[in-house]
């Protein structure tokens, strides 16, 4: 769906603070399937994507003092919501369910009365993440 008058053009990509970049950019990529696109290692920052959006992972500093999000209490990000295929959502919640340091808020469920499907879980690190699949 295109907005003729927006000046803004989809999501080139989304930065998340991470405690630890290393399991951060392997879950994406051994879990969810992203290529790693580059990085920044001095700072430290790694880049995935999916091919349609990506994501900048960035090293927390201090990953022990640093304050982590609280969803209901915080202001900024709620959540990162990814579109996936129908067929595919079932089949990432069981891969998701075996991961390591990955929580499931809820399995995969109806979208309000509508047929589009989605679930909600931690990554590792905490960061809260939706699977979406929306019937087109």
């Amino acid at each position: 769906m295109t907005n003729a008058t927006s000046l803004t053009h989809g999501v080139h990509h989304a930065g998340l603070t991470v405690p630890d970049i290393e399991q951060a950019s392997a879950f994406f990529v051994e879990v969810l399937g992203f290529e790693q696109v580059g990085g920044k290692p001095e700072y430290p920052a790694v880049f995935v994507s999916d091919g349609d959006v990506m994501i900048t992972l960035w090293q927390a500093e201090d990953p022990h003092t640093a304050i982590r999000f609280d969803h209901k209490q915080s202001i900024g990000l709620h959540h990162l919501a990814l579109r996936v295929d129908a067929a595919s959502l079932d089949d990432l919640h069981k891969k998701l369910s075996q991961a390591d340091d990955v929580s499931i808020e809820f399995p995969p469920e109806p979208l309000g009365a509508g047929p589009t499907r989605h679930m909600m879980f931690y990554m590792p690190g905490g960061i809260r993440l939706e699977l979406i699949a929306p019937v087109e």
